[in-house]
């Protein structure tokens, strides 16, 4: 499988899918894509609830564990990410939100105004099959299908809505339309009942178009140079290792965590830590791996007096019922997210933008079970949560090799709540939950609090709480940020990477700023831009 190619993409994950489609769409050279992970062909992979079972599976998932964190209690969060065709696109919960239109002028800011706002709504507008059809803020015809979410929704999505409105929410029929504050359902990457991954929309047709070549379960372990120009990359399969050649430009889109890694195996990085594991450093960075951002969630948990899917997905049979009419019909709660509906609000009103995310769940995992994600197996009771995710945290952390294995997993360094504004504005967060759930839409439904209980009362109770049950919630960023300046950034706005040659970063490690909502769709908006980027400069 040695050979010589035009472009080489390291991943197929968000971006790099879309990287494959967009190089052989509008250039003219021979791509050549390699994935760690397997095929996506699995029935839960496939199936939109069925992310459960991948969430610890180590066949699809790089199960990541961070260090112990002072801000989550000392507790090493698990941090899953795909480790298959599709990269997390194919593991995720499947919520596409673009983000806020300042977060776009925050990318401008930092990388001009290819990244800016009329930019990136252009790129979305072109990306997208929005369910609904077209108008100035959405588009239809594009490879990606976005679901409205109307069919399969849940009674309490209306409760929770109504709630939501009397607590002085607007409710928002599309969540990505020009006001992104408020509530409103989640629009879904799924299409006929099936998860409409990045691979699906995106690499795979590019495939069939014959001049793009993937090979799985490929890893790599080092990017080859010329000096500093990248020529190619090594990488492990079957326990053989293969060298592939690139005559225009390696890009790197392995993810937040794996592609800063690449970079320093490689000896781009700091050149202290470099030389502490015995690599030669090629590009002293600092910013390699640095920068690290991600927002952190937790839910509170209701029991209800009215059914939910508790109830439908426990017993077996309702695994049989609802497992057979998602088969024949592409229908049923199998076939939506778990996060039916949410939105954004301020904590405080002097705020210019939504800092905070909610997320409604008519399912409930209180009790856990080994080896997966409870969805297909929740509570024996009739539950439901309320989630939220902070928008634009401050604290930041960092990834560092823990060796010069290529196949040891990196250290990652969260330091989650490490500054008094992330506390205080979680802290004013956490108490609008219980503000939404004593509404009389949802207050006359619910039997009891379950966590963190009614006893959790005071500020440094909530405080403790949050700090025990909070987490990622999957959106690792910015680790090889973009930026005009190579002294605070690792790529400049064309994505690549500053001293180097035939060398780019494109994924979610490459954004400047963390998006202030989910990041699958941002994600693919930096391989569609990315793309031309690299056909201009390659």
């Amino acid at each position: 499988m040695d050979g010589d190619w035009d472009f080489i993409i390291v991943g197929a994950g968000s971006a790099g899918c879309v990287l494959a489609d967009r190089l052989t769409r509008q250039g003219s050279g021979r791509v050549l894509v390699l994935e760690a992970g397997g095929h996506d062909r699995r029935l839960f992979v496939q199936m939109p609830l069925g992310y459960g079972k991948t969430f610890y599976d180590p066949a699809v998932n790089w199960c990541y564990r961070t260090e112990p964190d002072p801000g989550l209690a000392g507790q090493a969060d698990f941090w899953p990410r795909g480790r298959i065709v599709g990269g997390s696109s194919a593991i995720n919960a499947m919520v596409w939100i673009r983000g806020h239109r300042s977060d776009y002028d925050d990318w401008e800011a930092a990388a001009g105004p290819a990244w800016g706002w009329e930019a990136a709504l252009a790129a979305y507008r072109a990306i997208e099959d929005y369910e609904d059809g077209p108008d100035a803020f959405r588009g239809r015809g594009g490879p990606l299908h976005v679901s409205a979410n109307r069919r399969d929704q849940h009674p309490l999505t209306g409760a929770f809505l109504a709630a939501c409105a009397a607590v002085g929410l607007p409710l928002r029929e599309d969540l990505n339309g020009p006001e992104q504050e408020g509530a409103g359902r989640y629009q879904l990457t799924v299409k006929g009942g099936r998860r409409m991954s990045a691979a699906r929309a995106f690499l795979y047709p590019a495939i069939r178009r014959g001049r793009v070549r993937l090979v799985t379960r490929a890893q790599v372990t080092r990017i080859l140079f010329d000096g500093r120009r990248a020529t190619g990359v090594d990488y492990r399969r079957g326990g053989v290792t293969f060298r592939a050649r690139a005559a225009r430009a390696v890009i790197l889109s392995a993810g937040a965590v794996n592609s800063p890694q690449i970079l320093m195996l490689s000896g781009i990085g700091p050149a202290a830590h470099l030389r502490d594991h015995g690599l030669a450093v090629l590009i002293d960075n600092p910013n390699v791996g640095a920068h690290l951002n991600d927002h952190q969630g937790l839910n509170y948990t209701w029991r209800m007096k009215v059914p939910t899917l508790n109830e439908q997905l426990r017993p077996w049979w309702g695994k049989l019922l609802h497992g057979a009419r998602w088969l024949m019909t592409g229908r049923g709660p199998l076939a939506v997210s778990i996060n039916l509906a949410g939105g954004f609000f301020r904590t405080d009103p002097g705020l210019t933008r939504p800092n905070m995310q909610l997320y409604m769940q008519c399912v409930t995992t209180v009790i856990p079970k080994a080896g997966e994600r409870p969805i297909l197996t929740p509570d024996p009771w009739p539950g439901m949560s309320l989630g939220l995710s902070n928008c634009r945290p401050t604290s930041r952390g960092a990834i560092r090799l823990r060796s010069a294995d290529p196949f040891a997993p990196p250290a990652i360094a969260m330091n989650a709540y490490a500054t008094d504004e992330d506390v205080a504005e979680m802290l004013a967060a956490v108490k609008m939950l219980r503000r939404i759930a004593a509404q009389p839409p949802l207050a006359r439904l619910i039997d009891a609090e379950l966590r963190p209980g009614p006893g959790i009362v005071s500020d440094a109770d909530l405080i403790a709480d949050f700090r025990q049950r909070s987490g990622t919630v999957y959106h690792a960023s910015c680790t090889a940020r973009m930026g005009r300046d190579p002294a605070g950034s690792v790529v400049d706005p064309d994505l690549a990477v500053h001293g180097a040659g035939g060398l780019f970063v494109i994924d979610a490690s490459a954004f400047p700023t963390l998006i202030g909502g989910n990041t699958n769709a941002p994600a693919i908006l930096t391989g569609w831009i990315g793309a031309e980027r690299v056909l201009a400069r390659a």
